[in-house]
């Protein structure tokens, strides 16, 4: 009997225990401890039904996800009969089995809970199909039994989004049978009792729920329609529609058949191994190499922000929410009046969409207290500077904090581009200093780059790590040179799509690439969005130490200096209605024409392939750069950083990953074609140049510490 799988007894109700912690993943030994376990069980006539059981905080989490990547990398290893056989036994079992569920069910938990007989679960309990986010499908029949016991249009929404539902909404829906009050093991042996001696009921033999073609058609087209919206270029979503309408449609055995196949494409394609590498990415990201798990934390219980505009009201927000009362500091009245306001207008709208109460909305605003001086300052935790990027102010804030913060409170930066070590130098602490790089906005993006300076402790480098957690971030460490990993990357990013612009394309057939490529938006939409004077400050707070001799994109700062910002503004590269829809305009079109003339660039037509290949692969050579200087510890930090800060498609894994898919070779030899065409800017890193003749990967090379030394205004 395997240790991973215990089996004990209570009268006659025979008991089977998964025992794989943390979360009882279905890792090799565990389904087949399970068979084991109902054939000891079956052979004892004492035993009338079974109960199976996950110990200690969960069920069955699910499947070992890592055990796909052995599956497509070819791996050899044996498999036993897999987990459809398994609960094929389960479900052919002659006596009851009961699934008891406490803490998660999710993919292939749920689908062994559904290849038992009943299911009983405390109310606190959580089951759900998440497989979709993992660029795959259920593959043990998930997508057959989920319609059978909740209904075509459920089993859709859950095989489809992949969020879990809570076990109250699963007793609606009949995924489950009880709801245990107290104990569930002793609640599970109750309910079992009811069912012994009674033939078991197999839920492939459920067909009331699976309702007919005629009222199905439009339940599968109109999730056929929103995955195409919400999912776009999302192949799982697709096949697991397909999945399910093999349910309703074909025998249970040809329907597991049929998604099998379904599940196959998916496992092997490209958008799953991205998608795997992001779930593993985003638990990779958390590490520090040189700072320890045990690391003593500082508690942050109060805070303060310095700046009520769009990044630190957005910044105060997500204190609030997270409990932290926040002191928000304005230099006038007028402009701390408008953050409140925006603030509440934005908790408002959250209101009325549903998602938290009034009730909860009041505490929220409470714990955000407005002020016009640094009255309070010196009782903060932290300190989160919000002003624009200009060094000047920056350092005269911070010379200002030094003074009257205690000891031990960590003062941080909202920079996006300009150096902690030299904000850091207006203190005589600059052990406490550190950058805090929210994304706007702040209350909706999820990155948070977390900037290392020269001097920044091993405490407040962890503590930031941990808070960003709390904050419902995903913090990602990075190194202190201009414009970070995020920006320093976005930079040539921008660069090649007003290039492209300059070169013949229209503004709209950029952004459109880069959208049908699955980037939230095209590059100069995003740039209207952020506001084109942000980049447009930053150009000229390091035009001294620019290089003349090197083609700079003219469009933008041309627009700037029209007063035309964006989104803000109503025009930019587009014009703006009132519900800033984007439409063409016809002055930015005179700015541009006025530009190509200027340049002399000879104009041509452009397709879609290179217009991805040019803004792709720029991200890709800048990242290899980061990489190659220290920058970053590994591959995956800028792949997070860009899923997660920049709208890149989650599907193809981030830049970095992306690259090694299509194969770092074909990348390199890629890059070469443009340094030939188009210049030194197009130089090949040393990094990509290497892993492409060595025939590795982004992913193949080992984490680093980040460099710390001091950087000056390095690009």
């Amino acid at each position: 009997m395997s240790e991973l799988v215990l089996t004990s007894k209570q009268g006659e109700i025979g008991i089977l225990t998964v025992n794989n912690p943390p979360v009882n993943a279905l890792s090799p030994g565990v389904p087949e401890g399970i068979a084991a376990g109902l054939d000891a069980f079956e052979k004892d006539d004492s035993v009338k039904a079974i109960v199976l059981i996950g110990g200690g905080r969960t069920f069955i989490a699910g499947a070992d996800i890592k055990e796909f990547g052995k599956i497509t990398s070819g791996g050899d290893r044996k498999r036993g009969p897999g987990l459809n056989g398994i609960l094929n036994r389960i479900e052919n079992c002659t006596k009851p089995v009961v699934a008891a569920i406490h803490g998660s069910a999710l993919g292939g938990g749920l689908e062994t809970a559904m290849g038992c007989h009943y299911r009983v679960a405390v109310a606190s309990a959580q089951v759900g199909q998440p497989e979709v986010k993992l660029g795959i499908i259920p593959g043990a029949a998930g997508t057959q039994r989920l319609p059978r016991l909740a209904g075509v249009a459920k089993a859709l929404e859950m095989c489809v989004q992949g969020d879990p539902i809570s076990a109250p909404e699963a007793l609606k829906y009949g995924i489950i049978d009880q709801i245990v009050e107290g104990d569930l093991l002793t609640g599970a042996i109750a309910f079992a009792q009811t069912k012994a001696g009674t033939a078991p009921r197999k839920v492939r033999d459920l067909t009331d729920k699976l309702g007919d073609e005629s009222a199905n058609a439009p339940i599968f087209a109109a999730a056929r329609d929103t995955a195409r919206k919400r999912q776009r270029n999302l192949i799982a979503a697709q096949a697991a529609i397909s999945a399910v309408e093999a349910a309703t449609k074909l025998p249970f055995d040809a329907g597991v058949a049929r998604e099998s196949e379904l599940f196959q494409d998916c496992l092997f394609s490209d958008q799953s191994k991205a998608l795997i590498h992001v779930f593993f990415g985003e638990r990779e990201v958390v590490k520090v190499p040189d700072v320890p798990k045990d690391t003593p934390l500082i508690p942050v219980n109060k805070a303060a922000v310095i700046g009520a505009g769009t990044m630190g009201g957005g910044i105060a927000m997500v204190l609030a929410n997270a409990g932290i009362p926040v002191l928000l500091k304005e230099t006038e009245q007028a402009a701390l009046d408008r953050g409140l306001a925006t603030i509440r207008k934005n908790y408002a709208n959250s209101v009325a969409k549903g998602r938290f109460t009034q009730d909860v909305m009041d505490k929220r605003m409470a714990l955000i207290q407005p002020t016009l001086s640094y009255d309070g300052f010196a009782e903060a935790d932290m300190v989160i500077e919000a002003v624009f990027e200009g060094m000047a102010l920056k350092k005269e804030i911070f010379g200002t904090l030094d003074k009257i913060c205690k000891p031990g409170a960590i003062l941080a930066s909202n920079t996006s581009t300009l150096n902690v070590d030299e904000i850091a130098s207006a203190t005589t602490r600059p052990e406490m200093v550190i950058g805090t790089h929210f994304f706007s906005p702040a209350n909706v993006m999820r990155l948070l780059e977390i900037v290392r300076g020269a001097a920044s402790s091993k405490e407040v480098i962890a503590t930031c790590m941990a808070l960003s957690k709390k904050l419902g971030k995903v913090g990602v460490l990075v190194g202190n040179c201009r414009g970070f990993v995020g920006n320093r990357m976005f930079g040539p990013y921008r660069r090649e799509a007003q290039f492209l612009v300059e070169e013949g394309a229209s503004v709209e057939a950029v952004d459109k690439a880069l959208y049908d490529f699955g980037m939230a938006m095209g590059p100069l939409a995003t740039g209207d969005l952020a506001g084109l004077d942000v980049g447009w400050r930053i150009r000229k707070e390091y035009k001294e130490i620019g290089d003349s001799s090197v083609r700079q994109p003219l469009i933008e700062d041309r627009l700037c200096e029209l007063g035309h910002y964006g989104q803000k503004t109503g025009a930019g590269w587009y014009l703006y209605d009132a519900n800033r829809k984007p439409l063409h305009n016809p002055q930015a079109q005179e700015v541009i024409e006025a530009c190509r003339k200027e340049t002399g660039i000879a104009q041509r037509a452009i397709g879609n392939e290179e217009i991805v290949d040019r803004c792709i692969y720029a991200l890709v050579n800048e990242g290899a750069r980061i990489l190659e200087d220290g920058f970053a510890m590994r591959s995956v930090d800028l792949d997070i950083t860009y899923l997660n800060g920049y709208g890149f498609p989650a599907h193809r894994g981030g830049p970095m990953k992306y690259a090694d898919l299509v194969g770092l070779k074909k990348v390199y030899e890629r890059v070469r074609e443009f340094e030939q065409q188009h210049g030194a800017l197009w130089t090949p890193a040393p990094l990509l140049k290497q892993l492409a003749e060595e025939g590795k990967t982004f992913s193949d090379l080992p984490a680093q510490p980040l460099k710390v030394a001091s950087t000056g205004a390095k690009a």
